[in-house]
């Protein structure tokens, strides 16, 4: 529950954000009269997400149990892409996001009235969309589904009120030490549906070795106890994982990691400007 509460609030958050200067930048234009086609668009997406929420989970019940695994492992692993692209895109676009969003707003003004509307449905059903994807992805490696369907719903909820506060300038917080350490969480929440779906390609045969664990921790970590059930809801642990769940967890956490912390580093340094040479001027000597 945990996982998906921290998702639902991390991409709320940023499409909170994206609504909140959406809106503001068109009521200091003086064009409120856009607000409908704005919201508009913001309710298609809603409905898109909601739509890509519902086929996820009621879809599959008609295939074969091979092709459940099949589209499930295949889903998982795209859901790690879309999480870990996000993860990488807001560490390197959001300090200029307002700026962006502005030019986009200025070019769909001057457009038809049908691009406002598509502005406002990309910028938040790209978060809706893999907000649905990678909750689906989460839960259906957990233990309780219902419960990691409501901690997302209640991370939702929370960016929504979060969101208003800042809008209403009664909330203040860092966000950039936010989305810094949830991206880092969201890391390892990722490589654990990254795991699952290896396995579940495995059980489907597609790749092999499934039912050959490369290690145990099952007596360190007791699939019934209360830790061993919190780091399967969270993080998809397993206490018997195959040699390619083994791999692909630690080479995903290894290099992702690595390059996610290269990033802020290189955000963080500060850039030295280069002098520029000045010119010496050199004495005209006179052949007198």
């Amino acid at each position: 529950m945990l996982a998906n509460y921290l998702i639902g609030l991390r991409e709320g958050l940023e499409a909170g954000l994206i609504v909140g200067i959406l809106i503001a930048y068109l009521g200091k234009i003086e064009r409120r009269d856009l607000f409908g086609r704005l919201w508009f668009g913001i309710g298609i997406a809603v409905a898109i997400s909601l739509g890509v929420g519902a086929i996820l989970t009621w879809g599959p019940y008609a295939l074969s149990f091979q092709a459940q695994e099949i589209l499930g492992g295949t889903l998982s692993i795209v859901a790690v892409a879309l999480v870990t692209w996000m993860i990488f895109w807001m560490g390197t676009h959001g300090a200029g996001l307002s700026k962006e969003l502005r030019g986009q707003v200025d070019a769909a003004v001057d457009r038809s009235w049908f691009a406002i509307v598509l502005l406002g449905a990309l910028a938040v059903g790209r978060e809706g969309i893999e907000t649905a994807l990678f909750v689906w992805a989460n839960v259906a490696g957990g233990s309780d589904p219902v419960l990691g369907t409501t901690g997302a719903v209640l991370g939702i909820l929370t960016a929504v009120a979060i969101s208003w506060g800042i809008s209403r300038g009664l909330v203040r917080f860092n966000l950039s030490v936010f989305f810094t350490w949830t991206g880092l969480f969201l890391v390892l929440v990722a490589a654990g549906v990254l795991a699952y779906g290896i396995g579940d390609l495995q059980e489907a045969s597609v790749i092999p070795g499934w039912g050959e664990p490369a290690f145990s921790l099952v007596a360190a970590v007791p699939p019934g106890s209360w830790y061993g059930t919190l780091l399967g809801g969270i993080f998809n642990f397993t206490p018997e994982p195959t040699w390619a769940q083994a791999i692909g967890w630690l080479g995903y956490v290894a290099i992702t990691t690595a390059l996610y912390l290269g990033m802020l580093q290189q955000r963080t340094t500060p850039t030295t400007p280069t002098p520029t040479p000045t010119p010496t001027s050199t004495p005209i000597r006179s052949n007198t």
